[in-house]
């Protein structure tokens, strides 16, 4: 592997030397070719270095530091982690490693479901819509937390599309083998909806929908019996 360039600008979106020591070993090794190993030529480091200036920027590529990976380079890596399930890995590892740092269990037994829409440029697309509720045209983003903040899944939607129904889908994404004591799950009144609610019964057998407070706090989706954790 290529060393990391070490004449250019330091830049408060790189790596730490402890950071990038936890991170390497979950980097896929370069493709194998019929004639062998192939030696990498690009730095993984600079590589995520690069993906976090831009992530940082905004994602605009005009703004990258010219020392830095060209966009086009790392958008092929950031695309093939993507699909191989390399992103997933890494961000599964960090949150069970921050868990237990903070005294806790590696998987949560509580997260919390929000969204939030956004406005976005004049171009349409099945992913654009009006969110009367909060007259953004744009799109929305549904998240789902640990009780730490730390993301579990994300879920982007036309601003238009109701919480309800976007619920089952990001709900969907999580596997209950890797979550195996997630049972409470923090919402609020917006989530009344029976396409929740099907989804509900029929893939989460046994899980109820509670309305915690009648004057407009937070409801949960828990099942019987349980109480809650971390």
């Amino acid at each position: 592997m290529a060393r990391e360039n070490q004449s250019r600008k330091k830049y408060v979106s790189d790596l730490t030397d402890a950071q990038w020591a936890i991170v390497e070993p979950m980097i896929p090794p370069a493709k194998q070719s019929t004639r062998g190993d192939r030696p990498r030529k690009v730095d993984m480091r600079e590589v995520l270095n690069t993906i976090f200036s831009l992530n940082r920027s905004g994602g605009q590529g005009e703004r990258l530091p010219h020392d830095l990976l060209p966009k086009s380079t790392v958008y092929d890596y950031f695309a093939q982690w993507r699909y191989d399930g390399t992103w997933a890995k890494l961000v599964k590892a960090l949150r069970e490693q921050t868990c237990v740092e903070a005294g806790r269990e590696p998987t949560p037994s509580a997260a919390c479901i929000d969204s939030q829409s956004v406005k976005t440029t004049e171009m349409g697309g099945p992913e654009r819509g009006y969110d009367g509720g909060k007259k953004i045209k744009g799109r929305k983003r549904h998240v789902l937390v640990d009780t730490l903040g730390l993301v579990l899944a994300i879920l982007i939607t036309s601003a238009g599309l109701d919480d309800g129904v976007a619920a089952p889908q990001l709900l969907g994404q999580l596997k209950p083998c890797d979550f195996p004591r997630l049972s409470t799950i923090f919402a609020d009144q917006k989530y009344h909806n029976h396409a929740l609610d099907a989804w509900m019964a029929e893939h989460r057998e046994g899980w109820r929908h509670r309305n915690q407070n009648a004057s407009g706090g937070h409801e949960r989706l828990h099942a019987p019996g349980e109480t809650l954790g971390d």
